[in-house]
């Protein structure tokens, strides 16, 4: 019997996050990465967006697999609601970057609303401690919202995909509190 829970405890933590994500307060460290709107690429600067007002970042294991398509679907289904409260949304992922800026473009998915970037190596989901412990080349399900001054106003890191979004919008529309 002990043996089939270390066995399954072994097993989950080789699909989790690190769980060592950065906490809220934490200044969030700044990045440019090659990214995809509607298909097209372009270089994205996190410090430009938060000229804009405070910037959801979300970091998700790879491109065309159920549950990172499923988020995308569902912070594209949102983007207005985080528009209104003047936030950003970026995905950022180091798995199958290759297939980004088609991801990008298909309504399924992200429909052109919101960009994602390449994060080949997972050199940025380090600085966030946001990378997978059986894949540690890989993003984990992790997302920061960051407010305008730079500085990490929530965290929530869970691999069900479904409360992403919900966590996200309800920590920026808390920021105009």
């Amino acid at each position: 019997m002990k043996t089939l829970i270390a066995a399954a405890f072994a097993l989950s933590t080789l699909a989790t996050s690190a769980l060592a994500e950065l906490k809220a307060g934490a200044k969030a460290p700044d990045f440019t990465a090659p990214a995809f709107l509607a298909g097209q690429p372009f270089t994205y600067k996190l410090a430009d967006a938060l000229k804009k007002g405070p910037v959801v970042v979300y970091f998700f294991p790879a491109a065309h697999t159920s549950g990172c398509n499923l988020e995308a679907h569902l912070f594209s289904d949102a983007i207005d609601q985080f528009k209104a409260a003047k936030a950003t949304v970026i995905g950022v992922t180091a798995g199958n970057i290759d297939e980004l800026a088609a991801f990008s473009a298909e309504t399924e998915h992200c429909g052109g609303k919101f960009p994602v970037a390449a994060d080949p190596g997972a050199r940025i989901a380090r600085q966030y401690d946001a990378t997978l412990v059986a894949k540690p080349n890989w993003s984990s399900r992790t997302s920061y919202v960051i407010a305008q001054n730079g500085e990490i106003a929530h965290v929530y890191s869970n691999l069900n995909p479904n409360d992403h979004v919900t966590q996200t919008l309800n920590a920026v529309k808390a920021l105009k509190k």
